[in-house]
């Protein structure tokens, strides 16, 4: 209505300014009317006046609202009600169509950050390789993964893999490769799923990388679990009839010595031959107790609890556990050092699992040491991501780097004396808080074992 309006008032200005055009040729061409004539013409001019201002004025409302349409100023108004009904209406269309555009657009845009909410919000790591092989991470868990380092471009991922660039370039859309990952010089699996995105005439990879380290440690926990369940119920059940019928055996030997040295003095061959054989039931029944005793200590690894996790201030652990695992230290020459930074640093866990953790890997410095004493250093810290990292480092002779990855298994040891237990419980305790455990050797010397949670 509006548009027909001005269209109206533009067609009776046209109108009236053709007539007045007209009517002034027609005087000029007859003489005598010289007044008339000059009226006429000074009224054909400001209705030529009239006309360019009206379109004048429209062409600039139009030009104002398509720059108002361009660059998206969906705050302007057109009201201009002084210059008439036509105007007005007109002016009204043009902010209606403004409004419905600006309604569009905070409906596209309410649209756009529930998406972009939803992407940093997926767990799985995705980030984009361009065909110039720039990057772009897409949300938080993509940024997490890779912590402070800036990842722009593809030679960037070097940092955590010589091979990871050639990789992610080679990988085809709609593969899936495992690849590994060195994260804070701790080696993860990544299972990485390539897809490729069109958008007008570009093309991107569109790469996720999901950290499937934690599910691989936890299905060979279970399947170590699981054959340290089976091993020693079959051994228990095997060893307990032998070690008792070895330790009645002994007595039965000692019953029949004590006989006959008092019936049969003197029968010093028979006796020495109860006597052997005594030792030897013995060694049986001692044997089959060590060997019941060591199959006792690794039902612990089928048998740990889920962890009861609460707020541990770093200190008050660390004091409890150089009061339980450093004993006789002094005596041996082995001193102990503490540093927290910053001094007041918490740690979700379960306390009693990380201080037997702990307490075990201040033992296993201890003896790396042995009776020549040294240092041992223990210390937490802010990790690189901002969890908290603990350090056990000994000044010790290290461990071997062809041991490095087979410590934590159980039944492995390199002690005598050991069980192969300690390390493994360690491990699975880590596991169970969702972190990890290492071992390194330290650039000053010795072993560092990190506790990443």
């Amino acid at each position: 209505m509006g548009f027909n309006r001005f269209g109206l008032q533009l067609t009776l200005r046209l109108t009236l300014l053709l007539l007045a055009l007209g009517g002034s040729g027609y005087l000029l061409a007859t003489a005598g009317y010289p007044a008339a004539t000059l009226l006429m013409l000074l009224t054909t001019a400001l209705l030529a006046a009239e006309v360019f201002r009206f379109v004048r004025k429209t062409n600039l409302e139009l030009s104002r609202f398509l720059d108002a349409a361009r660059y998206a100023d969906f705050g302007q108004r057109f009201e201009f009600p002084e210059l008439g009904a036509g105007f007005s209406e007109l002016g009204e269309t043009f902010t209606r169509i403004l409004e419905r555009f600006r309604d569009d657009r905070k409906s596209q845009e309410a649209e756009l950050r529930h998406l972009r909410a939803i992407l940093e919000h997926v767990p799985v790591p995705l980030l984009t390789v361009f065909a110039n092989d720039n990057i772009r991470l897409w949300n938080n868990a993509a940024r997490r993964l890779f912590g402070a380092e800036r990842i722009n471009h593809l030679s960037d991922l070097a940092t955590f893999g010589v091979d990871l660039p050639e990789l992610i370039r080679a990988i085809q859309p709609g593969e899936r490769i495992l690849m590994k990952f060195q994260l804070e010089n701790v080696e993860q699996t990544l299972a990485v799923v390539s897809s490729e995105i069109t958008l007008a005439s570009r093309t991107e990879k569109l790469i996720s990388l999901l950290n499937i380290q934690s599910e691989l440690d936890g299905m060979q926990v279970a399947a170590w679990q699981d054959l340290v369940r089976v091993l020693t119920h079959e051994i228990m059940n095997s060893i307990t009839p032998i070690s008792s019928l070895a330790r009645t055996a002994a007595d039965l030997v000692d019953d029949v010595a004590e006989t006959v040295h008092k019936e049969h003095d003197g029968s010093e061959e028979l006796l020495s031959e109860l006597t052997d054989i005594a030792d030897a039931v013995g060694t049986v029944a001692r044997r089959s107790d060590g060997l019941m005793g060591f199959v006792s200590s690794y039902r612990q690894l089928t048998r740990l609890p889920d962890p009861k996790q609460t707020e541990i201030r770093l200190a008050e652990l660390f004091e409890d556990v150089s009061k339980l695992g450093t004993i006789d230290w002094s005596e041996h020459g082995i001193r102990l050092h503490i540093s927290i930074q910053p001094p007041g640093l918490m740690l979700s866990a379960d306390r009693q699992m990380i201080s037997q953790v702990l307490i075990n890997l201040l033992q296993n410095s201890a003896h790396a040491l042995g009776t020549q004493g040294g240092d041992v250093w223990l210390s937490g810290r802010l990790g690189p991501r901002g969890m908290p990292q603990i350090a056990v480092r000994d000044s010790g002779p290290g461990v071997p780097a062809e041991l490095l990855n087979q410590i934590f298994v159980p039944f492995f040891t390199t002690r005598k004396d050991g069980s192969g237990v300690g390390l493994a419980f360690s491990r699975q305790v880590m596991i169970a808080h969702g972190g990890t455990i290492t071992c390194t050797q330290a650039v000053e010397g010795g072993a560092c074992f990190t506790l990443r949670f």
